[in-house]
């Protein structure tokens, strides 16, 4: 398959209207497109073509039972694919269109090789214009994980998706960097009205709270239990993960120091704070070190994220270290992606 890559301004996508009607039509066809969100970089394919969903499985090399996230154009066109309810339409109202995905009863337009054989279908309507014309041009739900090789960090620029999707794919769309860099949070109706959060994201618990109760799943902090059935994406044991395996340090930046001074550093990276980097760097000067944002500023870390455990792939270390993030806010993210790409490998340095 031969891949063409189109650069499309996300500001302005309507000046590249003939692209993207040419990619809508590869999506009714059966073909597949990768296009950016708000979020990450999505493969899409259409969503009520099981044939689609199978190129979409095999593209990533992904297990065909983690169920497909279908994107919509407007929140109320979830109504074509699954049973809506009044908590739906009031997450809507406040998140939508956004980085939000809602998990909802399936229905029979939706085919089992998108839902993972499951009977309920995550639904997100993404704030993205390229996206959001993508979809309305195409006519249908676009399913679309996202458009990395299964287990690898997700891509947040067309770069990343060159790299693992070049002649996977029928056509890229290039939009720029992503916003936000980490996926959508998952929620998950409950039938007392309340919400399970199956993935954390931009959109925090507290932010949830003002419309239902909440409740975190044990998988969202801990790891997938043996036989347990995965209800959304990024819900398997390791995920997002680097090809060097990728430690995390639970203690303060001396703490950290000192653990590191028992290590030979040949061949090892560190992912900073922006406030730890001098400190790191003092201590070991040719140790390379990313810079993954400010302590108190999670938005910059979950957009660099992915970004660094990519760059970092590129240069072949033996070893990264990382701080382990809180779980307040925004953090809950940084720490889901962070345990899975670490495989939950996590040293206790606190005294």
């Amino acid at each position: 398959m031969k891949t063409e890559v189109v650069s499309v301004d996300v500001l302005s996508p309507e000046k590249s209207k003939d692209d993207i009607i040419r990619a809508a039509e590869i999506i009714k066809g059966g073909g597949l497109v990768v296009f950016p969100t708000e979020t990450v970089y999505g493969l899409g394919g259409d969503g009520t073509n099981p044939d689609a969903a199978r190129k979409i499985y095999a593209a990533k090399g992904r297990p065909g039972d983690n169920p497909l996230i279908i994107h919509i154009a407007r929140p109320e066109d979830a109504e074509k694919y699954a049973e809506t309810t009044e908590i739906y339409f009031k997450l809507a109202k406040r998140f939508m269109p956004g980085p939000l995905t809602v998990i909802l009863k399936s229905k029979g337009s939706v085919p089992r090789e998108t839902r993972g054989g499951l009977d309920t279908v995550a639904v997100r309507c993404p704030e993205n214009k390229i996206a959001r014309l993508l979809i309305e041009y195409s006519g249908v739900a676009i399913a679309a994980p996202s458009a990395n090789l299964s287990g690898s960090p997700s891509p947040t620029t067309a770069r990343h998706v060159i790299d693992d999707m070049m002649d996977r794919v029928d056509m890229i769309i290039d939009g720029g960097e992503c916003e936000f860099g980490l996926e959508s949070t998952i929620v998950k109706i409950d039938s007392d009205n309340s919400l399970t959060l199956l993935r954390p994201g931009k959109i925090t618990v507290a932010e949830l709270s003002e419309i239902a109760d909440v409740r975190i799943a044990p998988a969202v902090l801990d790891k997938l239990q043996e036989n347990e059935v995965a209800l959304s994406p990024g819900m398997k044991y390791r995920h997002y993960a680097p090809k060097a395996p990728l430690v995390l340090l639970n203690g303060d930046i001396e703490e950290q120091l000192r653990y590191i001074r028992e290590e030979d550093i040949s061949g090892i990276a560190y992912i900073s704070y922006t406030e730890d980097a001098e400190f790191l760097k003092k201590e070991n000067p040719n140790m390379p070190i990313y810079d993954l944002g400010s302590k108190n500023d999670e938005l910059t870390q979950a957009h660099r994220l992915f970004y660094i455990l990519r760059e970092a792939d590129k240069c072949g270390y033996k070893r990264i270290y990382a701080p382990l993030p809180n779980t307040d806010g925004v953090g809950l993210a940084l720490y889901n992606r962070m345990i899975r790409a670490a495989a939950h490998t996590i040293i206790n340095l606190r005294r």
